[in-house]
This record gives structure tokens, C-alpha cells and sequence, in this order.
């Protein structure tokens, strides 16, 4: 039976490789198109994954800590950013 830290840092990694997975996807699509919105997306999700590789190797990164909140916020920041970037119209 595998304990529960363990398995918590199994699920962190898994979450850390996934994200980087799918920037390298939003950053392959920019460089083809070079569209900005695949840019923050990519950055986006690289941001999350440095935020998880920190929560799974630093024991003093935890997700109690309001900094590990602010990065997230960042992330998500960028997401929301690129979205409304997308949709604005264009004089």
C-alpha cells in the first residue's frame, strides 16, 4: 500500500510533466503562427508547472502559503489575459 506522501508527490509530478507537455504544445503552435495567444498560454502553463516541480522538491513550498497562491494567479492571470486579447477588436 503506497503512503500518502508518496502518491501526493506521484500526482504533483504527474501535473508537472503534463503541464509542460502542453506548453511545449501552445509554444510549438506560436512559433508556427506566431500568434501571442499561444505565446501566454505556453508561458502560462510552464509557470504552473515550475509552481509544482517547487511544491513537489522544496519542503518549505506549500500550498498553505499565500505565495504559492500568487504564482497560480499569475498563471491564470495570463490565461484570462490572452483570452480578452484575443476577442478585442481591432481598429
Amino acid at each position: 500500500m503506497t503512503d500518502y506522501y508518496g502518491m501526493s508527490h506521484l500526482v504533483i509530478g504527474a501535473i508537472a510533466a503534463l503541464s509542460f507537455v502542453i506548453g511545449s504544445f501552445f509554444m510549438r503552435f506560436w512559433r508556427v503562427t506566431g500568434d501571442r495567444f499561444f505565446l501566454l498560454f505556453g508561458l502560462s502553463f510552464w509557470i504552473e508547472t515550475a509552481n509544482r516541480v517547487m511544491l513537489g522538491v522544496l519542503p518549505a513550498w506549500r500550498e498553505d502559503l499565500p505565495a504559492y497562491y500568487m504564482v497560480r494567479l499569475l498563471a491564470y492571470a495570463l490565461i484570462l489575459y490572452a483570452i480578452i486579447d484575443k476577442n478585442r477588436r481591432r481598429d
